[in-house]
């Protein structure tokens, strides 16, 4: 790979003043530019240094939709840098019911509007370890069941009728936004948030989820309000942020965040 090439280069190599580094880096894949942070510190530096150096910026470019750019799709995700991050934790179009397809923006999840079935999606990368925040958000009616949550590799992502598919089994765990009910392994787990008449999940709202893959919990928020931690005790294995919804030509976006910003 070019970091091999780089090493070979022999002295001179490493001292390529840091502006053509970077021009020479904004041609690369991500998966190029990991092997090229890993050659010394100078490329490590120049590679991490700035979010939103044109490395980034010409990557973002080449592999976000314009529209994702373009609208405020990731207005809560600032840097280039984290905005390529985003697109490589979206949802998964290979890991979604059949049901369902991802829109050109890369983030949202359509239903298509097919009778008695509940259809679901998970990302492309799961978390086994460390600390995670995302939002997801509803861009049309949320029908009788809308559950988002995680979900391992084995929890099936679409089944008969309209269920709260995320949480039916010992596979995932899910807060339904319709009923406020907390789901896993097929039981309610007690309502959510816990506090007398919590108010109804409005369409657009976006909801912040928090995996803590230390503390083994998942909590939310809504807005800015932390409204605590919905499941303890979650196993060590590789947990996807995932969504299940009902109802015809609804529409779901999941936009990954990076580390919590409380720590």
């Amino acid at each position: 790979g070019p970091g091999a090439a780089a090493a070979s280069w022999g002295g001179p190599g490493w001292r390529l003043p840091g502006r053509v580094l970077e021009l020479v880096f904004s041609y690369l894949e991500l998966r190029e530019l990991r092997s090229c942070a890993l050659v010394c510190k100078l490329w490590h530096r120049v590679l991490h240094g700035d979010e939103n150096s044109e490395v980034w910026r010409s990557l973002a470019a080449r592999c976000l939709a314009e529209e994702a750019l373009r609208t405020d799709i990731l207005c809560n995700v600032p840097t280039y840098k984290g905005k390529v991050r985003a697109f490589h934790h979206a949802f998964s179009t290979n890991d979604c019911s059949r049901n369902v397809y991802i829109k050109k923006n890369g983030f949202t999840l359509h239903r298509n509007p097919i009778a008695q079935s509940t259809d679901g999606a998970r990302t492309k990368i799961g978390f086994s370890e460390g600390r995670h925040a995302w939002e997801v958000w509803w861009e049309g009616p949320l029908g009788t069941v809308a559950v988002i949550g995680i979900a391992t590799k084995r929890a099936p992502m679409q089944c008969q009728g309209y269920v709260a598919l995320l949480g039916s089994d010992d596979q995932s765990w899910g807060w339904n936004l319709v009923d406020n009910n907390l789901l896993h392994n097929g039981e309610v787990n007690g309502s959510f948030p816990q506090c007398n008449n919590a108010p109804k999940y409005q369409i657009g709202e976006r909801i912040r989820v928090i995996l803590d893959m230390e503390d083994k919990t998942l909590a939310f928020e809504r807005g800015y309000e932390f409204l605590g931690v919905a499941f303890r005790g979650l196993p060590k294995v590789c947990l996807y942020p995932a969504v299940s919804a009902v109802y015809g030509n609804t529409e779901v976006t999941l936009v990954y965040l990076g580390k919590p910003l409380d720590g």
